[in-house]
């Protein structure tokens, strides 16, 4: 009798909305060879107490803040202290850098002048992150708070409005501001329903949400297929 194959190794996803998708993270993922355990907490689902079973976790956005006061954001941001103390791969996105950062003692804030980033803005490798790949010149972007850089996190992306977009914390921690993991449906549905901030000072109109994708988002998502490359590897299989 042939051996059985081994179960796939699982990536612990979590989502922030009962409508929300993991997008191109995802996928990228499941065709590296990982599966996905999707939970959603602020649906009362609940996270795994050790990450024995999991090949590491990514947190993802959402509409709320890291300095909300509901149970879910508190229990989340406590929760983190799990991926860091088994030393497992970790990766916050926007909510989930932002919830990082607290964690980690750093501070999250809206800028002093009130500005946002929604839309596609200028990003820049500092020597750390250059190091470690090659990073997109313009990143898409949809947040109205930044954080600061905890104590003894690298850091390996700046901007101009809010200056830490992405950073390293040990060896398997990583926070990223931006978004890579639109894919053109997930976008377009952003743009209708966030319409609204669009007014908000430093936003971009809509249309320039989709034609910057045209133009940026190949560079984004070749980007985003190294750096979760590097951070959760490939899994053996057999």
């Amino acid at each position: 009798m042939p051996p059985r194959p081994r179960p796939r190794p699982k990536i612990l996803i979590v989502l922030h909305q009962e409508t929300s998708s993991p997008g191109r993270v995802g996928h990228m993922l499941l065709e590296e060879g990982f599966d996905l355990d999707i939970r959603r907490p602020p649906l009362g689902e609940e996270l795994p107490s050790t990450l024995d079973g999991h090949a590491g976790a990514v947190i993802f956005g959402g509409p709320m803040s890291a300095n909300d006061g509901d149970e879910f954001v508190r229990r989340e941001t406590d929760w983190l202290e799990i991926p860091l103390r088994e030393n497992r791969p970790f990766l916050g996105i926007c909510l989930g850098a932002q919830m990082l950062a607290n964690h980690l003692g750093g501070k999250v804030e809206g800028h002093g002048e009130g500005l946002v980033e929604i839309g596609w803005y200028p990003l820049k490798a500092t020597e750390a992150g250059k190091k470690l790949l090659h990073w997109p010149e313009m990143v898409y972007q949809f947040h109205r708070e930044g954080f600061s850089l905890p104590k003894d996190a690298t850091l390996l992306a700046t901007a101009e409005t809010y200056p830490n977009q992405a950073f390293r914390y040990g060896d398997n921690a990583w926070g990223i501001q931006f978004h890579g993991e639109l894919t053109r449906v997930m976008m377009q549905r952003w743009v209708v329903r966030g319409a609204h901030r669009f007014e908000l000072p430093g936003a971009q109109p809509g249309r320039d949400h989709l034609g910057g994708r045209l133009i940026w988002d190949m560079h984004l998502k070749r980007w985003l297929g190294e750096f979760l490359g590097m951070i959760f590897g490939k899994p053996a299989v057999g």
